[in-house]
């Protein structure tokens, strides 16, 4: 029989509610395999009480403990205030059904589940906790919620489980400006929106933080509130007593919650292993499973496979040996017999992990340090090539080589044999950046497949793609952080200069995680339907976009800075201008002075001030005000030029390479869920083309001497896709008629015969045509087109009634979204919708982002269809004819004059063929064309 609680006891009271909310929004999405129950929360709720399975535990191992749940939505405070938690959003829908599985977890683990009729969690919590503090125990809240942190001190603490750090009483003062005896009066005078405490209107927390610390109590305060010296503050404190004495009752946690139970009640006990890992079983955590029963001692239970056809790989699942990760236990080659003996496993085996480390992350300037190697899962191994002394011994001054490496052109002719063999798969994640570095010392890796773009192709829209998130999602595994390998800061150090020892085990885990995702996504594709996306569009679109940046692109910087004083010089027109609206001039590039001089000066509406006390204007705030006054616009205007002079025209220059004198961007494949590239360091994407300052920086991309820069931009393809899609016969005439589409659209919607077009007409159709595309609302065109909501709304609504296969189509996509899960392009692509059942604002977003995903897929897929085949379709130019860039719907190349005409041809017939075999677009795709020694003139 145990003892009675007491000294030397430790309570650990789990706050199951919140951390329930917690998990569903902070860990990824998991459904059950089987059914496509949600369940991710309830793995992240079942791998926090495994940590209590077993005794080695240290200070922190409990004597006791309970999970703590809210009965029900109705207590006691909504008796003393009606609206107590009124603003709280619905329960998410994928959340609901995860509440009861929490409590069967907590059962299944052996565990007190706890919970009382009228009363919140917090308050249990309150109540027990301080029965064990008066019984001399000690008490680990594990929660971060900020109500329970009045509790904290005095032998009680908390624990916050998601970010594995303790809260205690310097940490709640650090919150809240005061010791934890006082936090409710602090509360009580800040109030709290999401609980819709009433609170002191006007009093946040840091002031009334100040006001407690100087009048040591809030009754104190409150009594002697005349002495206040601010008018506006002494008046609220007076006039709002009553509800600020309400808002700590509303705060104050009860700590004399009648309890059907003791603390003795809460013994910890062993869980029962048949009944903990048959629960697991069901969860189908397969995983977690083993994890589980390795703890308990107990065999794992065997689940089976049993996905449905449309469903992606569960994040909890393993590869098949799931072998441990062990650092300690990989190689490290330092000698060309033991590289050829690697080599060798690898040829018999068919398939090699790879990975390389180098000096730093652009690939056009790193150097290759070391090549990392796994033929199976566990056994991997790391080549060093090029590490050197820090010099701190006395055998190396600073940057020697260190000795007993592989020489480096031994090992690069070794490799490149292996590399470049057909037979041997080569796998990597993020092969594009490893084929770049390898290309550079001479190396044409292939054939190769690559994690990263099969997870893309599988789950698109569900998670990031990245290595860490991909080991920790689906193989339990947290890789080892390159900053506990290189540091961080000033203290950083490039990876040539890391320890051979240190380098092994975090190079070759690398290579490690690599193979296991590759084992465990491989055979997934075939049964999630995406073979062919992986095959046709991902994987060879690797060494297309790698010979494409390599290319680069040059850029004249004398253009550049000539370009950065023009813009100069129109900020301050545009300055002298908003001045003059303004009636006083004051600083354009602070936005709390923009938004004092809008929202106090001129008393325009939709004005608010951020947790510092000031104005916020970001482009929304601006765009929806510059639809009643030009002061914004000019402001808008103001800011799009300094973007330009800061991104591109000063950025631009620093991008230059200084051996190559071009811009070499660098293409993430898998960067958007819709299948679009997207362009960093630097981002070619993103320069402005609807206003004449944007399309002169195109001006500075210059062709090289005896050449000229050829664009090839598809028209309005995402238009024709949604006339396609959604069965838009008026749009599918026009377009096969070779109509201008804006203007058929607005003699269509507004009556108005093609010859009597207006060009403010034609742009209304036109934004309103673009803006559907993205799910755009009356706010949003409102702004666009610089107009009243209403007259937006309008044009909206107008467009729906003469083209009402639109709307058919976005209630098709979103109800096909919902009950699936998911969207499809036409090629098979296909994007995760895990929001799309969300409630509040997420709704909104994820719902237009279901509605455009098929239209900007398909269109994504149509360009990197292109993108493959062109290669091979412009191989008889040879050297004369290079493809350099793509943005979005179109393609720059570098071309030698006397053939661009021929290659324009060339390249045409592969672009508005891209479609074919795989779908037959019932309208033309229709590629446009030009020539010209600089960007701006080709586009």
């Amino acid at each position: 029989m145990s003892e009675s609680f007491g000294k030397g006891c430790h309570l650990h009271l789990i706050d199951g509610s919140a951390f329930i909310f917690r998990a569903f929004h902070a860990l990824p999405p998991l459904t059950r395999k089987s059914d496509g129950l949600p369940v991710g929360a309830v793995q992240g709720f079942c791998d926090m009480l495994r940590r209590y399975i077993g005794k080695d535990h240290g200070d922190f191992a409990p004597t006791h403990i309970a999970v703590i749940f809210d009965k029900g939505s109705h207590t006691f405070r909504n008796d003393l205030y009606d609206q107590y938690k009124a603003n709280r959003d619905e329960m998410p829908e994928d959340m609901r059904p995860q509440i009861p599985l929490t409590r069967r977890a907590t059962e299944a683990f052996n565990i007190a589940c706890k919970e009382v009729e009228g009363y919140e969690a917090d308050d249990i919590i309150a109540t027990l906790a301080c029965q064990a503090r008066e019984a001399g125990g000690q008490v680990t809240i594990v929660s971060s919620d900020k109500d329970l942190m009045q509790l904290v001190g005095n032998g009680v603490e908390m624990f916050d489980a998601m970010k594995n750090r303790r809260i205690d009483r310097e940490a709640v003062e650090e919150k809240f400006g005061v010791a934890p005896e006082r936090v409710v009066d602090v509360q009580a005078l800040a109030g709290d929106s999401v609980d819709n405490v009433p609170g002191a209107p006007g009093i946040g927390v840091k002031t009334a933080a100040l006001l407690i610390n100087e009048f040591g109590t809030l009754e104190e305060l409150l009594d002697r509130a005349e002495e206040i010296k601010q008018p506006k503050r002494r008046q609220t404190l007076i006039e709002k007593r009553e509800q600020i004495e309400l808002s700590k009752r509303l705060v104050l946690l009860d700590a004399h919650t009648p309890l059907d139970f003791t603390l003795d009640d809460l013994e910890l006990r062993d869980p029962d292993p048949e009944t903990l890992l048959g629960f697991l079983s069901e969860m189908e955590f397969r995983s977690l499973s083993k994890r589980v029963a390795e703890q308990l001692g107990a065999e794992a239970p065997v689940i089976p496979e049993t996905s449905p056809d449309t469903a992606a790989p569960a994040s909890d699942d393993a590869t098949p040996e799931q072998l441990p990760f062990k650092p300690d236990d990989y190689i490290c080659i330092r000698d060309v017999e033991t590289l050829e003996t690697w080599i060798g496993q690898a040829r018999n085996r068919g398939w090699v992990a790879v990975d390389t480390e180098t000096t730093g992350l652009n690939e056009m300037t790193a150097d290759l340090v070391g090549v990392s190697l796994c033929v199976e899962a566990g056994s991997a191994a790391y080549i060093p090539l090029s590490h050197r002394a820090q010099g701190d011994g006395d055998l190396f001054g600073p940057g020697d080589l260190l000795p007993e490496q592989v020489s480096m052109q031994a090992a690069l002719a070794m490799l490149k044999d292996l590399f470049e063999d057909p037979s041997v798969i080569k796998i990597g994640q993020n092969m594009k950046y490893d084929a770049k570095i390898l290309a550079r010392n001479g190396i044409e890796i292939a054939p190769i497949d690559d994690t990263m773009l099969m997870s893309y192709a599988l789950n698109g829209g569900e998670h990031g793609h990245g290595m860490d998130v991909l080991s920790e999602r689906y193989l339990s595994h947290q890789p080892i952080p390159i900053k506990d390998v290189i540091g961080t800061g000033k203290s950083q150090i490039t990876f040539d200069l890391v320890p051979i020892a240190d380098a092994t085990k975090y190079a070759a885990e690398d290579a490690d995680i690599t193979l296991r995702l590759w084992e465990l996504f491989k055979p997934q594709l075939h049964r999630a339907h995406v073979t062919r996306v992986y095959e046709r569009m991902e994987r060879p679109l690797v060494p297309v976009l790698a010979q494409m940046e390599m290319s680069g692109i040059k850029v004249d910087r004398d253009t550049l800075s000539r370009m950065s004083s023009a813009f100069s010089q129109t900020m301050a027109g545009l300055e002298a201008e908003i001045h003059e609206l303004a009636g006083e001039t004051f600083n354009v590039g602070s936005p709390a002075q923009v938004g004092e001089i809008l929202f106090e000066r001129m008393g325009l509406e939709g004005g608010k001030k951020g947790k510092n006390g000031k104005y916020s204007t970001p482009a929304d705030v601006l765009e929806d005000l510059a639809t009643v006054h030009d002061l914004p616009a000019r402001i808008l205007d103001y800011r799009q030029v300094q973007k330009l002079k800061s991104t591109y025209t000063d950025a631009l220059q620093e991008h230059i390479n200084p051996v190559t004198g071009r811009v070499h961007t660098s293409y993430s494949i898998a960067g958007a869920n819709t299948g679009r590239l997207a362009s960093t360091e630097p981002n070619l994407q993103n320069i402005p083309v609807r206003t004449e300052e944007g399309r002169r920086i195109r001006e500075a991309f210059v062709a090289d001497e005896g050449k000229v820069l050829v664009s090839l931009d598809y028209s309005q393809i995402e238009l024709r896709i949604l006339a396609h899609i959604a069965g838009i016969d008026a749009l599918k005439e026009a377009f096969r008629e070779g109509q201008d589409i804006h203007a058929a659209t607005a003699s269509e919607m507004f009556g108005v015969p093609l010859d009597e077009m207006t060009p403010e007409v034609r742009r209304q159709a036109k934004a309103i045509n673009f803006g559907v595309i993205y799910g755009i609302s009356g706010f949003g065109l409102a702004r666009n087109l610089r107009i009243p909501r209403a007259d937006a709304q309008g044009f909206i609504d107008r467009y729906f009634e003469r083209f009402p296969g639109i709307k058919a189509y976005m209630d098709e996509t979103t109800g096909f979204a919902k009950e699936h899960g998911r969207v499809e392009t036409l090629f098979g692509r296909v994007i995760h919708t895990p929001e799309i059942n969300a409630r509040g604002p997420r709704a909104g977003f994820a719902r237009r982002a279901a509605i455009n995903a098929p239209i900007q897929g398909t269109a994504a897929d149509v360009i990197r269809r292109a993108m493959v085949r062109m290669p091979g379709a412009i191989e008889r130019f040879g050297t004369k004819a290079m493809m350099l860039l793509q943005v979005h719907d179109e393609l720059l190349f570098e071309v030698d004059a006397d053939v661009a005409e021929d290659l324009i041809g060339v390249a045409r017939e592969v672009m508005e063929g891209a479609a074919d075999p795989v779908v037959q677009l019932s309208v033309p795709l229709v590629v446009e064309a030009g020539q010209g020694p600089n960007w701006a003139a080709a586009h």
